[in-house]
């Protein structure tokens, strides 16, 4: 675990030497923590298909969104430290439960633990397609490490302008840095492959997550990914904003997308040539689609 050391997994590069006491941006240490690892219905439909995917929920994270969903583990610390070996563990019981793939949320800053969990599991008999499901925030170096790891890739794109990746994320590098670690992730895997249940085994799915009032920097997303990839990728467009207890001091943010808006980016979307993505009904923005982190499969 010698990246640990003096940790630069994320872009932050804040050199934290997460073998002793000493924490950086994300909060993380050397051991994993996990919040919940479990079977899950709510992703898109070639992730969870009617079995569920397996996912792991890890606690902390690089971005730390002012209005992200699962606050309460991203950003306070919520969960249980595990071994690798017990990751590892968790994996091989997913399977075990029915699981159509490995799921990882939030796993950057967890890299070299999930590798060398995943090299146990493999060794005892993990069979599944691997997801990465990330904020987007990412290294190309990191990304590399996981090559021959991951088969399928879940990035987020969030924000075109540095503005709103600054005030919402404190992180006014954030599109280049997921534009440069997409494009790496898109050459590692290649193109969309799904099995004959239409259940996904390889390629990326670049997912963005539409913000109350931001429906200008949408498009530029949905331009920038289709003009770049076409229909290399599958595109992920997402109306489940919910806006939680700690985006008050946020106005603009503090209240539901307008369905208007959403409708008006798909349209959008379509006439722009997009053949390969996925949308979302109405009513996804309520806390109930939160996953309940319990510790359940930790």
């Amino acid at each position: 675990m010698e990246l640990l050391e003096s940790c630069k997994l994320c872009p932050r590069n804040c050199g934290a030497n997460r073998l002793g006491e000493k924490r950086g941006f994300c909060g993380a240490g050397e051991k994993v923590r996990v919040a919940r690892a479990a079977l899950h219905y709510w992703e898109e439909p070639c992730i969870s298909g009617d079995i569920g995917s397996g996912t792991v929920f890890f606690s902390h994270c690089t971005l730390k969104c002012v209005f992200c969903q699962n606050y309460n583990i991203s950003q306070c610390s919520w969960g249980k430290e595990i071994t690798v070996e017990r990751l590892a563990e968790i994996f091989i019981e997913l399977q075990e439960k029915g699981a159509l793939n490995i799921n990882l949320v939030t796993p950057t800053h967890y890299v070299p633990q999930i590798i060398e969990a995943i090299k146990i599991a493999k060794a005892n008999g993990l069979k599944l397609p691997i997801i990465y499901n990330s904020s987007g925030y990412e290294k190309v170096e990191t990304i590399r490490l996981l090559k021959g790891y991951i088969d399928v890739y879940l990035p987020d794109l969030k924000y075109f302008d540095t503005k709103y990746a600054s005030k919402y994320s404190k992180a006014k590098d954030y599109f280049s840095y997921a534009s440069e670690a997409i494009n790496e992730m898109i050459n590692q895997v290649g193109e969309v492959k799904f099995d004959e249940n239409g259940i996904i085994q390889k390629g990326v799915i670049i997912r963005h997550l539409m913000l109350p009032g931001l429906l200008f920097d949408s498009k530029k997303i949905i331009d920038y990914i289709y003009n770049t990839y076409g229909d290399r990728v599958y595109i992920s467009i997402m109306n489940q904003y919910t806006p939680l207890e700690h985006v008050k001091e946020y106005p603009e943010l503090n209240k539901p997308l307008n369905q208007k808006h959403y409708e008006a980016l798909i349209d959008y979307t379509l006439n722009l040539g997009v053949k390969n993505g996925f949308i979302q009904d109405e009513g996804t923005d309520k806390e109930s689609f939160i996953p309940l982190f319990n510790f359940e499969g930790v």
